[in-house]
């Protein structure tokens, strides 16, 4: 018979995938989890008929509570807030394996931003994690009709940011690598072919790094930032090509620190957003990573 510290550790990265969804947060998801192992040694697993399902619904009931405080700070924070990065090559053991249930996309985790912390859990419980109605209301506390109308208003109102067309794994790769080419080649011209018309670039510095202070609309204009960025650079760092949030993003470098995360939202095998993370809270990863990579190096 597996005991509770295997039933959990089982369980985990799927706990982790639903916090980290709700909250974008890698540190406040890993609070979520091990708070919900806390309660699990302290007779949550002797008490539990079905693991899971009790397991899911502390996480569950966690997550609505800090993202209700964190929905206020966020009011407060310093310029577009983009969710933190998950990165591959950095990440320990439960988030590597990071259950692939749907999407954790930036433009998707964006997406969830539309949505209530109660809606947010309905949506993700039944959507991406496929529990049926009466299982969420269970969860999430609420009756089954009442989970049924949150789903449908919560479908409303993320429909529209719903991409329409998958992107081939290869294709987000082959784009990436051109959009590294034409950003180099300091002609906004070459940057635009590769945008939609409506492309948006987000940065997230978090009042902490120096990045746009709103998202920059259109084609022509998020061209010649992205160049112009790149000018300033040149001869300073490199991009390096990584998993981002389970896509082809970019690691770049400066003066041989991490300094910024990107990734692209691809639509119709154009740039429909680039996100760009340099809030060094939120890169905390990665310069455990760049320490590793110079002892290895030494």
């Amino acid at each position: 018979m597996d005991t509770q510290t295997d039933i959990f550790q089982a369980l985990r990265p799927r706990l982790f995938g639903i916090a980290y969804r709700m909250l974008g947060v890698r540190a406040d998801a890993e609070d979520i989890v091990q708070e919900a192992w806390l309660r699990w040694q302290q007779g949550g697993g002797l008490e539990a008929r079905i693991p899971e399902a009790w397991l899911v619904t502390v996480v569950t009931r966690l997550s609505i509570d800090r993202l209700r405080s964190a929905m206020v700070e966020r009011e407060r924070y310093v310029g577009p807030w983009l969710p933190e990065p998950l990165i591959d090559e950095a990440a320990p053991a439960p988030e590597a394996a990071l259950e692939a249930a749907g999407d954790i996309s930036t433009a998707f985790l964006l997406m969830l931003e539309r949505l209530g912390p109660e809606e947010r859990a309905v949506f993700l419980l039944h959507q991406v994690f496929e529990f049926e109605y009466g299982e969420v209301a269970a969860m999430v506390g609420k009756t089954e009709a009442a989970c049924r109308k949150i789903l449908q208003r919560a479908r409303e109102r993320v429909r529209a940011g719903r991409p329409r067309f998958e992107v081939g794994r290869e294709q987000h790769l082959a784009l990436l690598a051109r959009f590294i080419e034409a950003s180099r080649s300091g002609v906004p011209a070459r940057v635009q072919e590769l945008l939609t018309a409506d492309a948006t670039y987000m940065g997230d510095g978090g009042g902490k790094a120096k990045t746009t202070v709103r998202a920059v609309l259109g084609a022509d204009r998020v061209a010649r930032l992205v160049v112009g960025i790149e000018r300033k650079w040149t001869g300073r760092g490199h991009h390096e090509m990584i998993e981002v949030n389970g896509g082809p993003g970019l690691l770049t470098w400066r003066d041989g620190l991490p300094d910024s995360v990107t990734s692209l939202d691809v639509r119709e095998g154009r740039i429909a957003a680039i996100y760009v993370v340099r809030n060094p809270d939120k890169l905390a990863q990665l310069h455990q990573l760049a320490g590793r990579r110079g002892a290895q190096s030494s």
